[in-house]
């Protein structure tokens, strides 16, 4: 071997040691981008999620002096064969009232499907002031072939939401989870949240 080769073998390892560190970072970025993510959104109030910060509950305060209106929208993804709706388009609160209302799905497919519902608020920086203290988006939701059901969100909106926000709109979509994770075992790097199975 001569000088030359050596020279040449060394920087090679040093290359790959190199490459191999990168790609170690890069994953190690990707595992962490998720946390980093929703930390940010938290910070800066965007993101369109809802907090399940303690909510005013009966006995609480209410801002009688005031209405706010919540829209309700429902969706699927487009491969998900079931109808899913709000059985009502809108309502109007009192700051700081709790209220229940309901979503009708409908599995029209001719298996067992299961999914979870991604909610999102808009505008973005109001979604804070929403807290959801029961929600079908807690747990994964699984319909058998044909089977109906409606499903409760229990919500209010924090008095100390600012004035100039007259209307919020929740939305969800429900996705389709993979026969992997719907069978109980969860996909690697996802946390499974706490609530009761629907």
């Amino acid at each position: 071997m001569t000088i030359r080769d050596a020279e040449t073998e060394r920087a090679n390892r040093r290359l790959a040691t190199r490459l191999a560190g990168a790609a170690l970072g890069m994953f190690a970025f990707g595992y962490a981008l998720v946390p980093l993510y929703e930390v940010f959104c938290e910070l800066t109030g965007l993101g369109g999620k809802s907090g399940r910060e303690a909510a005013v509950t009966a006995g609480g305060e209410v801002d009688r002096s005031r209405f706010v209106t919540v829209e309700l929208v429902g969706g699927t993804e487009a491969k998900l064969p079931w109808a899913f709706r709000p059985l009502t388009a809108r309502i109007r609160l009192h700051p700081g009232e709790l209220r229940e209302v309901r979503f009708y799905a409908h599995n029209r497919s001719p298996g067992t499907v299961t999914a979870r519902a991604v909610p999102s608020v808009t505008p973005g920086p109001a979604a804070r002031f929403l807290s959801k203290l029961e929600c079908f988006c807690f747990s994964d939701q699984r319909l058998e072939p044909g089977e109906a059901r409606t499903l409760p969100v229990r919500f209010s909106v924090s008095p100390r939401i600012p004035r100039d926000v007259s209307t919020l709109t929740l939305a969800y979509t429900f996705f389709e989870k993979p026969a992997d994770t719907a069978a109980g075992r969860p996909s690697p790097g996802v946390a499974r949240p706490a609530g009761r199975d629907g």
